[in-house]
């Protein structure tokens, strides 16, 4: 690749990231800014990217991910399943778990629901020292993160399942103050999980409230997202309009057939909030399958009180043969799972729960309940469980952000025997080609905007990405309309999307004529002192 650091992309319709109507036009990118847009004449020392036939965008902008927690962001730093979506920016730290600020030694335990603990390695204490950290390091995209409740919570429990203090919830402010005022986003929560599920409203409203005078965003992993997804819903909205803090809630959906009907009802509710003049909003993700952590599908009451309790309880005989009942009764279909990622024999992976119950002549919920003693509750599934038309819904609505809710790998990753979930190489370029190139449930440019300047308005990154203008970052991609897509499917997720010809990060090309070019152009993205 040349090493000038100027380029005109030359003839490409420009969808600039605001909605407004698509034009052909050029792009002068120097150095890492947009020089020009418009009408620009072949008479420079730069080179030329032809984009005829092709659509110029701005970076694709990915707020919930889950690079850090699942920590590929060091596994994988090339991020390649990323980038070959198209995503120049990525948020992590959602859903309750973030790597920094890492207070003490049980704070990080909040990614072991994901990680294998013994490959993580952590040479940072403070959200400053962690920026600095990742400074160093050469990224593959832009990275930002919010500050994760349940890694500052474990702080002060220590394992405990437990509320706080009224002296601990204002040190767990003081830690998320300051945490801010070093660059971190925002707040996430993961209030679906053991240690977070007990913490109570007020507990959540005080942080929010240090998030708001900080100008930040609150996210949510709601309590429950099945039949008790209305009051779960009500909770979120209430402390926005308490607080008055930007709310965006994570990966939105109505889990099970019996909740898909809630949906509509949910939707109204965001959208009373919204007419009141509160920021609220939501991310979706476009596959009909989730991907949770095995023990969230058991009964709510099971798993009070911790991993300690849990694995008590499905050792009792009498208190298992309630758990058993209770879930013949739920609205999950447990032999579809199919067994994703755990800690036992990787052979697992792949396999449904209805296969490895009929080679053992056991039930489907009996085998449930041994994974999670096996595996020490750490295991992943994948499980079809949402609607079609909800999602289609979701996607279309004018608060919606389109997201991954997935993780950066590379192929290689293949050899472990996981599976992974294939929103994490196809995400974005499903949502194009299902929803706007082959659906046509958006127009081009009003899905552009989902994944660019919404997203960075939301998140504070508009005085610098998000939308194409002159002096800001070039941060851009140009794809092919007609051959965008995903390509990684729910068996065979490990195969790269295709379509996104050159990808921008910061005025470089990490993509060029469809290949990855090994260039990591990458920053870390602190939150807005504005």
């Amino acid at each position: 690749m040349a090493s000038r650091t100027s380029y005109l992309i030359k003839n490409g319709t420009i969808i600039d990231g605001t909605g407004q109507k698509g034009f052909e036009g050029d792009i002068l990118i120097d150095d890492d800014k947009i020089k020009e847009i418009g009408g620009i004449e072949e008479n420079g020392d730069y080179k030329i990217i032809e984009a005829k036939n092709k659509i110029v965008a701005p970076g694709f902008i990915d707020v919930n991910n889950h690079s850090d927690s699942y920590w590929t962001l060091f596994q994988y730093p090339g991020g390649e399943s990323l980038l070959t979506q198209g995503i120049a920016t990525i948020v992590g730290g959602n859903c309750g778990s973030s790597i920094a600020p890492i207070v003490n030694e049980e704070a990080i335990e909040s990614i072991q629901k994901y990680v294998d603990l013994k490959k993580v390695q952590v040479q940072w204490g403070s959200f400053e020292e962690f920026v600095e950290f990742m400074q160093e390091r050469k990224l593959a995209f832009n990275f930002g993160s919010l500050v994760g409740h349940a890694t500052i919570r474990r702080a002060f429990t220590k394992g405990e399942v437990r509320q706080l203090t009224k002296t601990e919830i204002k040190k767990l402010n003081y830690i998320l103050d300051l945490s801010m005022k070093q660059g971190a986003l925002g707040l996430s929560t993961g209030l679906v999980y053991s240690h977070a599920k007990i913490a109570s409203r007020e507990e959540i409203a005080s942080l929010a409230k240090t998030v708001k005078a900080n100008n930040g965003v609150y996210t949510t992993h709601l309590r429950e997202e099945g039949e008790n997804l209305i009051p779960s819903i009500r909770e979120a909205l209430s402390i926005a309009e308490t607080t008055g803090v930007s709310l965006q809630i994570s990966h939105l959906k109505a889990c099970g057939e019996k909740s898909w009907p809630l949906q509509e009802r949910v939707l109204e509710m965001i959208e009373e909030t919204k007419a009141k003049g509160f920021d609220v909003g939501f991310d979706v993700y476009p596959y009909t399958e989730i991907g949770p952590v095995l023990y969230t599908l058991l009964p709510a009451w099971v798993v009070e009180g911790g991993k300690e309790i849990l694995m008590q309880r499905l050792k009792d005989p009498a208190i298992r043969y309630k758990i058993i009942k209770e879930m013949t009764e739920m609205d999950f279909d447990y032999g579809e799972v199919i067994i994703a990622t755990s800690k036992i024999d990787y052979a697992l992976a792949r396999y449904k729960v209805s296969q490895i119950a009929e080679h053992q002549e056991r039930k489907n919920e009996e085998v449930i309940l041994d994974l999670i003693l096996c595996c020490d509750d750490t295991i992943t599934v994948v499980l079809e469980a949402l609607s079609s038309k909800n999602v289609e819904k979701l996607i279309a609505h004018d608060l919606s952000i389109v997201s991954s809710n997935g993780a950066g790998y590379s192929v290689e990753h293949e050899k472990t025997g996981d599976l992974v979930h294939p929103r994490c190489f196809g995400a974005l370029p499903r949502f194009l080609k299902n929803f706007v190139f082959d659906g046509g449930t958006l127009s081009p440019e009003k899905a552009i905007q989902k994944i660019t300047q919404k997203p960075a308005e939301k998140f504070g990154f508009i005085k610098e990405t998000g939308t194409l203008e002159k002096a800001k970052t070039a941060d851009v991609v140009i794809f092919d309309p007609k051959t965008i897509e995903d390509r990684s499917r729910i068996m065979k997720p490990y195969h790269y999307s295709s379509g996104i010809t050159e990808l921008f990060i910061n005025g470089k090309l990490v993509i060029l004529e469809g290949r990855l070019d090994n260039v990591k152009a990458g920053k870390m993205m602190p939150k807005s002192t504005e």
